[in-house]
């Protein structure tokens, strides 16, 4: 009987015990701008300047050369920042002592893209006036903040999640030498269309459609537009399996759903939204992929509503580029559909992995 006292004593011990603490790793953020100056748009416009605002984690290497051997960067995907990579699923599983992306031996660079953050934006005030930039566009400003403003001519890692991700496809065909290795997550290498466009394309007319629309020259949010937008926004990036577990009451579903879109509603504006959506209009890597030599470690989820594994595209594009190796996690209760991505336990090993091979 004692020891069963003691084991009992052991179990209430470790239930009381406090969660391990989060690294505050906003604290250790070093940010910034690179002004980007005569930025010419593959549309043929161009704004005098374009601002482009990072943040970066660690300190950077130099070889005998002077250049930099230590720089990761990680693309957020439509709508986010490079802060939302400070969540505890994603740094506290990549950026502390001895993991994969140990800000000690890495320097990590977490980008806000155009129209997205604190980056140049429509919000800032042209609205729908702001240039048509599309993923290249995108590209070609990470790519001009890395080397005129950070002094990167080649990425030691190059990570992005879903839009951040199908960047690193356009990185992987029009500067085929830049990284020395990728990770794609929650993305396909094809041309939106299909599901994928049309969600987008509801939502983006869900806006235009709204009374308070004004052609983009709106005083105040348009709420009611912009509510139809946010609603399907959330409904894509679900995931079935996790939210019957979560929430398996209707009480329970509809308070989630409710709350969810309620806080969501006022970190979005109308006009960048739009052009956030509208960027992928041009994005097709697949005539080209046989290009892609640049070593690679792709994962996707099998939840995944907006990039589902029964297309059979990323096991086609996979056998197309020498160089990839295709993970697909399998979906449980656990596992996040879309936003799988960004819960780094799901696929830090791959990570360490390929690290690891591409030394």
């Amino acid at each position: 009987m004692k020891l069963f006292a003691r084991l009992a004593l052991l179990a209430t011990a470790l239930l009381a015990a406090p969660a391990a603490a989060q690294t505050n790793y906003a604290a250790r953020l070093k940010e910034g701008d690179a002004v980007l100056r005569g930025f010419a748009f593959r549309s043929g416009e161009r704004l005098p300047e374009l601002r482009m605002h990072y943040a970066t984690l660690g300190t950077p290497k130099r070889d005998a050369e002077g250049q930099v051997t230590n720089a990761v960067t990680v693309l957020h995907g439509t709508g986010g920042s490079g802060r939302q990579f400070l969540a505890p699923q994603f740094a506290d599983e990549l950026f502390g002592p001895g993991q994969p992306l140990d800000i000690r031996r890495y320097f990590v660079i977490l980008p806000d893209n155009i129209g997205h953050g604190k980056s140049s934006k429509p919000s800032d005030g042209l609205r729908m006036a702001f240039p048509k930039y599309d993923y290249d566009d995108m590209v070609e400003a990470q790519r001009r903040m890395l080397v005129d403003r950070l002094g990167v001519n080649r990425l030691r890692l190059l990570m992005g999640t879903s839009m951040g991700r199908m960047h690193g496809f356009v990185w992987a065909q029009t500067h085929p030498d830049f990284a020395q290795a990728m990770m794609p997550l929650a993305c396909l290498p094809v041309e939106i269309a299909g599901h994928n466009r049309m969600w987008r394309k509801a939502a983006v007319e869900g806006i235009r459609s709204g009374p308070a629309w004004a052609g983009g020259n709106y005083r105040a949010q348009p709420l009611q537009g912009l509510r139809t937008a946010v609603s399907i926004l959330q409904v894509a990036g679900m995931a079935p399996l996790y939210l019957q577990k979560a929430y398996p009451t209707r009480e329970a579903a509809d308070a989630y759903i409710v709350d969810r879109i309620a806080k969501d509603l006022p970190t979005r504006d109308a006009n960048d939204l739009i052009f956030q959506l509208e960027a992928s209009r041009t994005y097709n890597p697949w005539p080209h992929l046989e290009r892609i030599r640049v070593p690679m470690t792709w994962v996707n989820s099998a939840d995944d509503f907006i990039n589902p594994p029964e297309y059979g595209i990323a096991e086609d594009a996979a056998r197309r580029m020498k160089s990839a190796r295709y993970i697909l996690v399998r979906a449980t209760s656990d596992t996040r559909g879309h936003g799988t991505h960004t819960w780094a336990k799901f696929w830090r090993q791959e990570l360490s992995d390929l690290l690891q091979r591409t030394k």
